[in-house]
């Protein structure tokens, strides 16, 4: 049976796991592509923060960009916190893991909890820095959105009531999206001593939105993929279910979205970018419905990612299509 020892270090039926000899980088880029891979997180962060920092100025009716130092700090900023909810999840569920799917990186021995307590602190470290050098300000919503990702990492103190009660996990975890978000909104309107206008609230409506929709999507499985000890929604909410759940959220995000266009003057464009959206994202989650295949599954997952690429990349730029385009 697994059990902790030595601080992070994992024993495996009395045998400890043996240290690998290769440097901390080349085993964090072994770790980065099965756990964080970059190049799917890094353009996404970059879309995400952009979106938000232009979202909040359209509804300021400020010109312009951000400040493309204010922006890169952000877009670092959040990557960081982003991996720092990756790091807090190895340390969540390393039990299980252990027990359940020795395959992983951390149990497997390839990198251990210290180094990527180690990783995720320089990142924070980094981030702390380039926010007091550029916009001291933006250290509210950091020391905010930490705060509550040290309530996750201790489970809110309900962790016993949370496992038992998936949708709640969910509902409370995800939180933790528009907190992000009320940091990377601030880029424009925090960064620059102004407050938050109404609508600023609806965009933090679409990333909890959104957030679901990445959550979900990667712990919908088909039966011959569902583990012991492994908590999924199909399992929770079963095959018909979960789907369903999935698709009900996307269609709360596009009337989300729709709206929130509207309020900085996406005109036409945004509800027809968005509907062209829903359906193709739709798609993969009906076909798993009818048919619960891995491959499906895999479809469902990585339509979420491109949905939510594509809902804030509509935020964005739809604005700016409406008056190109025109009435």
């Amino acid at each position: 049976m697994a059990r902790l020892c030595d601080g992070d270090r994992l024993e495996f039926f009395g045998v400890p796991a043996m240290p690998h000899r290769d440097s901390l980088f080349a085993r964090f880029l072994i770790y980065q592509r099965e756990r964080f891979p970059l190049l799917r997180y890094a353009p996404l962060v970059l879309v995400f923060t952009g979106s938000a920092s232009t979202y909040s100025r359209l509804a300021r009716g400020a010109p312009g960009f951000v400040r493309w130092e204010v922006f890169l700090t952000g877009a670092w900023t959040a990557l960081a916190l982003f991996f720092l909810l990756r790091v807090l999840d190895e340390h969540k569920d390393v039990r299980t893991d252990a027990a359940f799917r020795s395959e992983l990186p951390v149990p497997r021995g390839l990198i251990s909890l210290g180094e990527l307590r180690s990783l995720a602190g320089g990142a924070l470290g980094a981030a702390f820095i380039l926010n007091a050098l550029v916009a001291p300000r933006l250290l509210w919503a950091l020391g905010a959105t930490l705060l509550w990702l040290a309530l996750m990492g201790r489970e809110f103190f309900i962790a016993g009531w949370l496992r038992r009660h998936p949708t709640a996990y969910m509902l409370t975890h995800m939180a933790v999206m528009p907190m992000i978000d009320s940091y990377t909104t601030g880029l424009d309107w925090l960064a620059e001593g102004d407050h938050p206008r109404t609508g600023l609230w609806l965009f933090l409506a679409i990333t909890y939105l959104n957030g679901m929709v990445l959550e979900i999507g990667r712990k919908i499985r088909a039966p011959e993929q569902e583990r012991a000890g492994v908590e999924t929604y199909t399992r929770a909410w079963g095959l018909g279910g979960a789907p369903i759940v999935w698709l009900g959220v996307l269609l709360a995000t596009a009337a989300a979205a729709t709206l929130a266009g509207g309020l900085t003057g996406a005109g036409w464009v945004g509800p027809v970018f968005v509907l062209a959206l829903l359906t193709a994202t739709a798609l993969p989650g009906l076909a798993f419905r009818r048919s619960p295949t891995p491959a499906n599954a895999h479809r469902l997952d990585t339509a979420g990612g491109f949905w939510t690429l594509g809902m804030y990349l509509v935020l964005a730029i739809g604005p700016f299509a409406a008056r190109w385009l025109g009435p």
